[in-house]
């Protein structure tokens, strides 16, 4: 027998382990990253620019609710503990999911209001999700500890 997971079990993990994550917190952090990036386009020299504003709001709302999502592997209930130790065990893995979905709210926001083709939205959508995977993988890295003492021996 495999013990190998399919994309759509990583996907459920990745989903579960999302589940009780920070979401106010996150829109709260993303909402005012956006306002003051895009406030302060009107105050220093040169002109705001909405789709960076975005772009920066919609990471960090991505950023906060992942990590928090991991932060305390040990709460919730059995599934969503269980999924949260599998990301911890696997943080790029996991990571993964939360990337391609700041990628996708970031390409109609690179499409519509910045006015760019379809491949160059595409590109810098894809961009911006390299840069949260990134981040988000390296930072459930470091927690990976967190989840150590929960995993049975062996593992």
């Amino acid at each position: 027998m495999k013990d190998e997971l399919t994309r759509r079990d990583e996907v459920s993990l990745a989903g579960a382990a999302l589940q009780g994550a920070p979401w106010k917190t996150a829109a709260a952090t993303g909402g005012v990253a956006a306002a003051t990036s895009f406030g302060l386009g009107w105050i220093l020299p040169g002109s705001p620019d909405l789709t960076w504003a975005l772009c920066l709001g919609i990471s960090l709302f991505s950023l906060v609710a992942t990590v928090g999502s991991v932060a305390r592997p040990g709460t919730g209930d059995r599934v969503t503990r269980q999924a949260r130790l599998w990301a911890l065990r696997h943080p790029w893995r996991f990571s993964l999911y939360p990337a391609l979905g700041s990628a996708a709210l970031m390409y109609p926001v690179q499409l519509v209001i910045d006015g760019e083709g379809p491949f160059s939205a595409a590109l810098d959508a894809l961009q911006g999700g390299v840069v949260v995977y990134l981040i988000t993988a390296v930072l459930a890295l470091t927690m990976k500890g967190r989840g150590q003492s929960s995993l049975p021996p062996g593992r």
